[in-house]
């Protein structure tokens, strides 16, 4: 059954079994690989995409649950790929590993967007769903206030 959907901002029909996870469509059918498999229990965050604004685990979504939704990856974050955020993310050198990297930059993409000025705890309590196992905590925390501030 086909199932229809936008991801970034176009729309796609996918023609996958109802269960079948958004993380799998995104990156086995759609070839959207900045979104990454971690846990596949929704405990890590490196699946982690926006689903009519709001981040999801997409490793715990069907593809079901997004017929008729506006799904952002990372691939659709910004148009030219350097929006604020992922400035600061290179100005605070967050990267190691890079893995959980697209994960951890779409939950602050959601933060800020919902809450423009969080404090510095709400900003760890809100990332809290994301794991990096480089431990780069700090220097993400002070990224998103450094896109805070700069906008």
């Amino acid at each position: 059954m086909a199932i229809k959907f936008t991801v970034n901002g176009k729309p796609v029909s996918v023609d996958a079994p109802e269960s079948t996870r958004l993380l799998w469509v995104l990156r086995e059918e759609l070839k959207l690989t900045g979104t990454k498999f971690g846990c596949g229990a929704g405990q890590c965050g490196a699946c982690m995409v926006h689903i009519d604004g709001e981040r999801m685990f997409s490793c715990l979504m069907p593809v079901s649950g997004v017929a008729g939704k506006a799904v952002t990856t990372i691939e659709g974050l910004s148009p030219d790929r350097m929006n604020a955020l992922q400035r600061a993310w290179l100005a605070e050198s967050v990267p190691q590993c890079g893995y959980c990297q697209s994960g951890q930059l779409m939950g602050a993409a959601a933060l800020l967007a919902a809450n423009p000025r969080p404090t510095r705890e709400q900003i760890k309590d809100h990332m809290s769903a994301n794991v990096c196992r480089c431990g780069t905590y700090p220097r993400i925390v002070r990224a998103i206030e450094r896109a805070a501030r700069e906008g």
